[in-house]
């Protein structure tokens, strides 16, 4: 029993002389555990932000498309001089995207935005929305 306390009590000595402290390789576990997890997340990251500029150019054309309908009610039918008439800076979402009407008849109207956010997607840098189709699309009008 003696020799038995004389070890505990010997191995409760080194315990406390020893610096406490990380090993390097204990650190380089943790560095490459970050590093994995960071290569992971970015690339969704980026996705994720992709899609919400490509939400956010279609709320905008859905937006002007609203706009549209309204300036044909007011105008007996309509959308002859939409393009012309219309402030456009309450339906930008923001400074990125530029908002036209490059087409516009008595019967119908394309409203065409150009997201600058999204110049490397070939889809959604320019959208549309032709009164025909009804829905907001990529690509020009």
């Amino acid at each position: 029993m003696k020799g038995e306390c004389w070890m505990f009590q010997r191995f409760h000595e080194k315990l406390q002389e020893r610096e406490g402290g990380f090993t390097l390789i204990e650190l380089l576990v943790v560095v490459l555990i970050i590093a994995i997890l960071a290569a992971i997340a970015i690339p969704v990251f980026l996705r994720q932000r992709e899609k919400a500029y490509i939400a956010d150019t279609q709320s905008t054309l859905r937006n002007a498309a609203t706009a549209a309908e309204s300036w044909s009610t007011l105008n007996e039918g309509s959308y002859v001089g939409f393009d012309a008439s219309v402030d456009f800076t309450d339906v930008r979402a923001a400074d990125t995207a530029t908002l036209t009407v490059p087409t516009e008849s008595a019967t119908g109207y394309c409203i065409q935005v150009v997201d600058t956010r999204l110049a490397g997607h070939a889809t959604w840098a320019t959208g549309h929305f032709d009164s025909a189709t009804g829905k907001p699309e990529g690509g020009a009008c």
